[in-house]
């Protein structure tokens, strides 16, 4: 297996291979650890959930896209390259609302074999609490 990416590295992974979309969340790649990835989701009012009882909190569908992009960057990070997969499955655990502001997520694999990967990501509010959890699940497709 090839060394791990830098977190540079898995920036530009980032920014050259994802769509559009997904570059205008802003995703940010802070660190590069044994296990997965450290990120941040910048405060960004586009992902600001509308209307008047939902104001001033991150939408879930953003939590869910970071999560899914986060964790093929991490398995790309940790593989050293980027192994073509398909997510199997995606669920996403809300404890709190993800109030305005950066949000910081890390991303752990919790296995990474021959033909399947699991990562575990956790966002934490701006003040450091955790509000939501995802667990998803890959297929690699480069068998």
């Amino acid at each position: 297996m090839t060394d791990r990416w830098t977190p540079q590295a898995a920036q530009e992974f980032l920014d050259d291979v994802f769509a559009p979309w997904i570059q205008a969340m802003r995703l940010r790649v802070d660190t590069v650890t044994e296990t997965g990835i450290e990120m941040c989701l910048p405060a960004n009012p586009d992902l600001i959930r509308g209307g008047g009882a939902g104001g001033g909190v991150v939408c879930g569908q953003a939590v869910a896209a970071a999560a899914d992009t986060g964790s093929v960057v991490a398995l790309a990070a940790l593989n050293g390259v980027f192994r073509p997969c398909t997510t199997v499955d995606l669920t996403t655990h809300f404890m709190r609302p993800l109030s305005e502001g950066d949000v910081e997520i890390t991303i752990t694999a919790l296995s990474n074999g021959r033909r399947m990967a699991t990562t575990r990501a956790e966002f934490r509010a701006p003040g450091g609490k955790l509000a939501a959890t995802t667990t998803c699940s890959f297929a690699y497709l480069d068998l």
